[in-house]
């Protein structure tokens, strides 16, 4: 220690100095483990590509954490993601098949479309696997796959089209247009406008079924499935399990590569304000503790 620098000085700055490392470690932490992530990803999806000789491509959502606060960011099919997978199915050689791991809620029509059309134009076998769920926008993209690798709990969804009637209010399709026949001339122009849109909409959505599956079940059932996923027997969020989509006709399948349930760790869910759930993994090593897992 200097002569002319006491001991309550030199502490002093000792603290102030630990103290701005603290503040960038909690910084620079998260920016590091999410490179590590996704060193790990993509190092996982190298490896799944050449065993089972397919492009790889990811469209996965969960409730993410970012930054200092750890402040969650719920993902949804937007237009920045349908960039990034056109993008990497263009940039995939015609003959090379294409395996797209889905998991999201849903997201923009236009968005959700764009992603389907390029997956079903791509020359070579196209696959879409879901380890545990693609609704809305990411059934629509599901249909453009030659197959479905569904885990056997994995769910889709109906696709009848969402508006909004004001902001952060969305409502059915087929409901907004039930209400306007069941009302009649008592229908205000705003109902009947919007009851106008709503069977635009669902027409135009399943036109766009039609399109994305009339090849692999002729046109008759496609317009079945279409008019069925469309015109509001279920509910949004209605979950169509492996079995009743195989009842649909979908081309699905109940085996998803273990690699895949490997990858979907790698994404992992912000715990705020979640419960916690924790398992020993099997099998059980005698005599190790702390092997619980918490998500």
């Amino acid at each position: 220690m200097p002569q002319d620098v006491s001991p309550a000085d030199f502490f002093g700055g000792f603290v102030w100095l630990l103290f701005w490392l603290l503040i960038l470690a909690s910084i620079m932490g998260p920016t590091l483990s999410y490179h590590r992530l996704r060193s790990a990803r993509l190092s996982l999806l190298e490896e799944m590509s050449r065993k089972y000789g397919m492009r790889f491509i990811t469209l996965i959502h969960r409730q993410e954490r970012i930054g200092f606060f750890g402040i969650p960011v719920y993902r949804f099919i937007d237009i920045d993601d349908s960039e990034a997978v056109i993008r990497a199915i263009r940039s995939t050689p015609p003959n090379q098949p294409i395996a797209l791991i889905l998991h999201t809620p849903g997201g923009m029509v236009l968005a959700a479309a764009q992603i389907a059309r390029a997956l079903k134009r791509h020359p070579a076998k196209k696959v879409v696997i879901v380890p545990h769920y693609a609704m809305s926008g990411g059934t629509l993209i599901a249909l453009a796959a030659d197959e479905i690798w569904m885990d056997p709990n994995a769910v889709l969804g109906p696709l009848d089209p969402q508006l909004a009637i004001k902001p952060g209010v969305h409502v059915p399709a087929p409901s907004i247009v039930k209400v306007a026949k069941m009302k009649g001339e008592r229908a205000s122009d705003e109902l009947l406008i919007v009851a106008d849109i709503a069977e635009k909409a669902i027409r135009e959505m399943q036109e766009f079924i039609v399109e994305l599956l009339r090849d692999k079940m002729g046109e008759e059932r496609a317009w079945d499935l279409a008019r069925l996923l469309t015109e509001g027997k279920w509910t949004h969020d209605y979950p169509i399990t492996f079995e009743e989509a195989r009842r649909l006709g979908l081309p699905v399948k109940d085996t998803v590569p273990p690699e895949v349930y490997r990858l979907m760790d790698l994404y992992p869910q912000a715990p705020i304000n979640r419960p916690g759930v924790e398992y020993i993994p099997y099998p059980v090593i005698p005599g190790q503790r702390g092997s619980g897992e918490a998500r």
